[in-house]
């Protein structure tokens, strides 16, 4: 079971509270801690959550910065207690334009990790799917024959993914914004979407175990008809 979220509504969460941005992105911290522990008790193999696209660095420095130190004191302080809860950190996306501390606190946490058995934590930061997909192609050049299986195996060396993780079940997103906003486009070709109108901040162990709830109910066809019409 893959789930992804966008978790979005960080900054406008703490704009309704006259707060500066970077106080609805700490909140959304403790966000994600719920929503990590809430994933290992529903069963769910892989979580793989959006914290910063690529496109986000359009944002203001004082914003993206401040964003980027509190990712790397949470990469700091909780891999230790992710491993004793079975939790399997890993980071994706681009590390060449993040700054050599916090790349070597996302090493430190994946190395710490490694051994977890239990949720597979994928965290997305410069993050662009487009760009990965275009990372793999060029890999492909010259690979013959090219099966989606040995793609999204290059899909995943483009994007420091460590291995292939399977295509994503449910994408969950906050916000009230309904679009995938350039994150696992190839994984998502049959996912389904649930938005929520709910600010990240404010989503709740419940609100995932909801998500849950619809997505076991949808009936998955793949382009195939329903059992008793076939």
């Amino acid at each position: 079971m893959h789930v992804a979220i966008i978790m979005d509504g960080n900054g406008r969460w703490a704009a309704a509270r006259g707060w500066p941005r970077l106080a609805g992105h700490r909140a959304g911290g403790e966000a994600v801690r719920r929503s990590v522990e809430a994933a290992g008790a529903l069963d769910v193999d892989v979580l793989t959550l959006y914290a910063f696209s690529s496109d986000n660095w359009r944002r203001p420095a004082e914003e993206t910065s401040g964003l980027l130190r509190l990712f790397e004191q949470y990469l700091r302080s909780e891999p230790a207690k992710c491993l004793e809860k079975g939790v399997r950190i890993n980071v994706i996306g681009r590390r060449d334009r993040l700054g050599a501390p916090l790349v070597s606190a996302i090493e430190s946490a994946e190395r710490i990790t490694a051994a977890a058995r239990g949720l597979w934590l994928r965290v997305a930061v410069d993050y662009s799917s487009r760009d990965a997909i275009l990372s793999a192609a060029e890999r492909a050049r010259g690979l013959a024959p090219l099966t989606r299986e040995r793609f999204g195996a290059l899909l995943a060396q483009a994007s420091h993914s460590q291995g292939s993780a399977p295509e994503v079940d449910l994408l969950i997103r906050t916000g009230g914004e309904q679009r995938l906003s350039d994150f696992l486009l190839w994984e998502c070709a049959y996912a389904e979407l649930f938005f929520l109108d709910k600010m990240w901040p404010d989503f709740e162990a419940a609100d995932l175990e909801a998500c849950l709830k619809d997505f076991r109910s949808r009936s998955r066809r793949f382009g195939a008809l329903p059992v008793a019409a076939a």
